[in-house]
């Protein structure tokens, strides 16, 4: 009879395998370590050494501005409600900003992503390259896209909307990509089976699986750009970013106004979060419990 056990390893000879792997990962791990701490502070000493002033010398300054920016908006606390008033369309603009990219930049990426995914789409050739265009989209950040555009358009809002929405189908392209490749094929097959044509396929076959996911997906899109909007405002893009970096100028006595800016803000994206977590919340957990069911 032959011994099967002949060739297999021994007890000491798994555990030899196992402590010296275990050797190797503590290895390469400390040699990451060292790297890593190497290059952070590589990188500090020439951010420090390429900084106008010395951050040894004024980090104990860092809390000046907030302080002044506090000790002026309480001087003119009773200037806070007409602030709130006045500058709340550029809060509706900013949102309208944020709403409009992520509609747009959703239907983009739900192309992107069915393109993309084998299996789903249509032009299977042709799968690398709309893979590249989401990596583009998804590579500039909004900031380069809407200074190119503001050079070209001019100043508004349409720039920053244009960019939010560039880098918002490319981000949801990869999300919307990844939850397709574990969507069920075979609901496609059927209905490739009795004549469908690609687009009924996708929308009978696919979106029912995944509309939950990418509805989530494109909430949660939506929180980052009224945020990424907000901010391209600094750029000269309109809504709140752009009345916030007139009122923060050193000296000019409008703290109360940013003060009132980034309440408004803060606020907003509290809202908005809340609004969008329990969305997400029931669109996920309820389609899980529908589908349990």
């Amino acid at each position: 009879m032959t011994d099967l056990t002949a060739g297999s390893p021994t007890v000491d000879q798994i555990r030899a395998d196992y402590t010296e792997m275990t050797r190797r990962k503590r290895v390469y791990g400390g040699i990451l370590l060292i790297v890593f701490v190497a290059l952070m502070a590589a990188g500090f000493r020439t951010a420090d050494d390429r900084n106008a002033g010395s951050f040894a010398d004024g980090w104990h300054r860092i809390f000046d501005y907030p302080a002044e920016v506090l000790s002026e908006t309480w001087e003119k606390i009773d200037a806070l409600p007409a602030n709130l008033v006045k500058f709340f369309p550029a809060l509706v603009e900013t949102i309208n900003i944020a709403a409009a990219s992520t509609l747009i930049g959703t239907i983009a990426g739900t192309f992107l992503a069915l393109m993309s995914t084998r299996g789903m789409a249509l032009w299977p050739a042709l799968i690398p390259l709309f893979r590249r265009i989401a990596d583009i989209c998804r590579a500039i950040p909004e900031i380069v896209i809407a200074l190119v555009l503001i050079f070209i358009l001019g100043g508004g809002p349409v720039p920053a909307m244009i960019a939010i929405a560039i880098h918002t189908a490319g981000a949801l392209g990869k999300l919307f990509s990844e939850v397709n490749e574990n969507a069920s094929l075979k609901p496609v097959e059927g209905l490739a089976s009795v004549g469908a044509n690609w687009s009924q396929r996708m929308y009978l076959g696919v979106i029912p699986q995944v509309g939950p996911n990418y509805v989530s997906y494109a909430l949660l899109r939506f929180e980052i750009n009224i945020r990424a909007s907000a901010i391209l405002g600094f750029v000269g893009a309109g809504g709140l970013g752009y009345e916030l970096r007139n009122s923060m100028s050193w000296g000019q006595g409008k703290y109360d106004q940013a003060a009132a800016i980034f309440l408004l803000l803060f606020v907003t994206i509290v809202v908005v979060d809340q609004i969008s977590g329990h969305l997400r919340d029931r669109l996920t957990h309820g389609s899980e419990k529908g589908a349990r069911a």
